[in-house]
């Protein structure tokens, strides 16, 4: 195999010409799965590459539950079923039946479709459920236990995609998942790593089947889930039983026992939602996204609009200089999402003029050329928008999300990204169901000025109200080329994954990198507050002092979101698919 360059993703120096003009060579980022490379050094390792259909996803099993049911006749919504309830069994700290998600499907037909299976809000939560007596938000009491559960829709939105859109049924697109789970599969040294995580041994349940009672599942040794394996056929015989019966009495007893609020009233009334994805172009590009209650799409579309202006390639090769100019865009696209982004069944939100161009057109002209833009001297362009909900409340999603990318052979294409919140959810698991609940009430505002666990700012339009869905970053997304699907992108990350998706658009469709190169690419971040830069290990000394002389200031270390995308070769029509080295067991394969 070759080795892999640590492509400058986004903002930095990306062209290879230049890299050898400047003999300027990445440092290593080996804690990543991301080879060290010099400018003597270029080759690079080429995405796994299929004629007719691909599946990439974290994990390599839930890859092959894909393609096999690809191979089996079915088509790309089938497949990214059968993926998602593969995900909740090899990929528990994010793959789920007891989080939310989303789906972004691109017909060849030209219909773009938006399922939006978000957790919701209990009908007994209120506004101020995670203060103390003097208003001050209680640490820890929205990540972590009972009272930290949303309604899940995982379940719902995935039997509700295979029922509309899907080709086979829901018991065979089920079938590689119980296999899984009951027959078990070999834990990695990384994966077996992971079982460790603490938030699983403080719950009894959670505590025995994932890390044995304390006797740790080590690299090698198999991890069978029977009760899970259960649950799966349950589902796969009748879905109805998570949301209205024997199943629903379970999940809502475990929650009310622990001290939570979901009832089973709260299952009986959740429904999945079809929305209409948003649609914008950018660079001879059509990019279809998501809605609100997704913040992604909005952000990323305001972002392009705001790039549109600038001829990017002309200020040197990602040089600081065009580093600047994209991450001043990200700074104004996140203000805003601060302001005015929530539920769109609770509020009233702007969307047709946050991506109106010629609003992008107005903040681009207060973006100084050579100077970073303090955000707190930010000021929104008068006439185009109403007066934002005045402050009060703020917050911001986890990072353990998971994303996941599909095309058929027919040219549908699948973007899903799906969540438990943090890291294996609240850590609760059901009792004698084998799956872990979501820790998604985080994702609410719970007291509006005070960051949540990312840091992010949300105002009154994402407050906690019962039965609302929380503001979201994920960003499943499909970019079209004369109609016809070019790009499937998407990814975990908080906060983080709108500029993720961002760094590997630009990355494959500006820079011309490969996608797999554009995946392992180091990403830089900034969220408008708090007023940082964050980088990944990677980017060149000069890169980084360049910045430095512009005013920003860097916080440099760590890695952070997982792109698991595919690419279509516009010259052959082959699909090319990018699995994020930042984890080692991930796959990308068709045939």
């Amino acid at each position: 195999m070759t080795s892999r360059i640590a492509p400058l993703s986004l903002a930095v120096c990306l062209c290879l010409s230049s890299c050898l003009r400047a003999q300027d060579s990445a440092p290593g980022v080996s804690a990543a799965g991301i080879a060290k490379t010099t400018a003597a050094s270029l080759a690079v390792d080429l995405p796994a590459r299929t004629k007719h259909a691909m599946v990439v996803t974290i994990h390599h099993l839930a890859t092959d539950a894909g393609v096999e049911t690809l191979e089996d006749g079915g088509n790309a919504v089938d497949a990214a079923v059968a993926v998602g309830f593969a995900l909740a069994v090899v990929w528990p700290g994010a793959g789920n039946i007891g989080g939310g998600g989303f789906m972004l499907v691109h017909e060849h037909t030209g219909r773009n479709i938006f399922i939006d299976y978000r957790e919701r809000a209990p009908l007994k939560a209120t506004p101020g459920m995670y203060l103390d007596a003097e208003g001050n938000v209680i640490p820890g009491a929205s990540i972590l236990g009972y009272r930290a559960i949303g309604v899940p829709g995982s379940e719902a939105g995935l039997v509700y995609a295979e029922k509309k859109y899907g080709r086979l049924t829901l018991k065979k697109v089920m079938t590689p998942a119980i296999r899984l789970a009951a027959g078990g599969f070999v834990l990695t040294e990384e994966e077996a790593a992971e079982l460790r995580d603490p938030s699983l041994t403080k719950f009894p349940e959670s505590k025995r089947i994932f890390q044995r009672d304390g006797n740790y599942y080590r690299a090698g040794e198999i991890f069978r889930q029977p009760e899970l394996a259960e649950t799966l056929r349950r589902i796969s015989e009748d879905p109805d039983d998570f949301y209205h019966g024997e199943m629903a009495k379970q999940i809502a007893a475990a929650v009310l026992a622990g001290g939570g609020l979901i009832t089973t009233d709260d299952l009986a009334r959740y429904t999945v939602k079809e929305r209409t994805p948003l649609t914008g172009t950018w660079n001879g590009y059509t990019i279809v996204s998501a809605p609100p209650p997704s913040s992604g799409g909005v952000v990323l579309l305001e972002t392009l609009n705001i790039l549109d202006g600038y001829n990017l390639a002309r200020l040197g090769d990602r040089t600081p200089a065009e580093i600047h100019l994209i991450v001043e865009a990200f700074r104004r696209a996140y203000m805003d999402r601060s302001n005015y982004l929530g539920d769109p069944d609770y509020v009233k939100i702007p969307i047709d003029q946050l991506i109106d161009k010629k609003y992008a057109a107005a903040w681009r002209q207060s973006i100084v050329a050579d100077q970073a833009s303090p955000s707190a001297t930010l000021k929104r362009p008068e006439g185009f928008l109403p007066p934002p909900p005045a402050m009060s409340d703020v917050r911001q999603e986890a990072v353990d999300t998971t994303h996941y990318s599909v095309m058929d052979a027919q040219g549908d294409a699948v973007a899903v990204t799906t969540t438990l919140n943090g890291g294996f959810g609240s850590g609760v698991t059901v009792p004698k169901l084998g799956f872990l609940l979501n820790d998604e009430m985080d994702d609410f505002a719970s007291k509006q000025g005070v960051p949540n666990m990312f840091g992010l700012i949300q105002g009154p339009a994402n407050a906690i109200a019962p039965g609302k869905r929380p503001l979201s970053s994920m960003t499943p997304t499909i970019v079209l080329k004369d109609g016809k699907v070019r790009m499937v992108l998407g990814s975990p990350g908080g906060g983080r994954i709108i500029t993720t998706v961002a760094n590997i658009l630009l990355s494959t469709a500006a820079e011309g990198l490969n996608i797999q190169q554009a995946v392992d690419a180091p990403r830089f971040h900034h969220q408008y507050l708090p007023d940082v830069l964050y980088l990944e290990p990677g980017f060149s000394d000069s890169t980084i002092e360049g910045l430095r002389a512009l005013g920003y200031q860097l916080k440099i270390g760590g890695h952070w979101s997982d792109g698991e995308c595919i690419d279509v070769d516009p010259a052959t029509g082959d699909l090319e698919g990018g699995q994020d080295h930042r984890h080692h067991f991930g796959k990308a394969a068709g045939y």
